[in-house]
């Protein structure tokens, strides 16, 4: 762990953080749970990003879904690392800018995100680092993507 903090604890800040993040209310708050100047993100297919990106990504979602909501499931930490399941889930009603295939029309289904993250966290319990695994051909299906074609 890091040193000032408890497991226990860098795992509250990682559930405050991401419901701050899916809910959109604070982003100012939001950014306390960050270190927005060395924040790396890394996603599937080699897709990487900054902190303006991850916020960036966010807003696409909470302009895209209603009734959002994230649950956490089984953590693992070591060593300031906390690795963990995430469902991220809302109604899709307006466009998706972020899909990744690119913008998407709304089916008014509700979608998914099925997530393996782990997140470094430095010694102030900020998180430094996310690495990120979904299931994208399962989430453009919910979306309405014909992958056929």
């Amino acid at each position: 762990m890091t040193q000032q903090f408890t497991r226990e604890e860098l795992i509250a800040r990682l559930v405050r953080a991401g419901e701050l993040e899916v809910s959109g209310e604070d982003p100012a708050e939001t950014a306390t749970y960050f270190d927005p100047e060395r924040f790396r993100f890394h996603g599937p297919d080699g897709f990487d990003s900054d902190f303006a990106g991850l916020t960036d990504y966010f807003d696409a979602v909470c302009a895209a879904f209603d009734d959002r909501s994230i649950r956490r499931g089984i953590v693992v930490a070591e060593d300031g690392y906390l690795a963990c399941q995430t469902w991220i889930e809302g109604t899709f009603v307006r466009e998706f800018t972020h899909s990744p295939v690119g913008p998407l029309p709304p089916n008014g289904g509700r979608v998914v995100f099925d997530l393996i993250n782990i997140f470094r966290f430095d010694d102030q319990g900020r998180i430094v680092e996310e690495w990120v695994r979904v299931d994208n051909r399962g989430v453009l299906r919910q979306m309405g993507v014909d992958q056929a074609a």
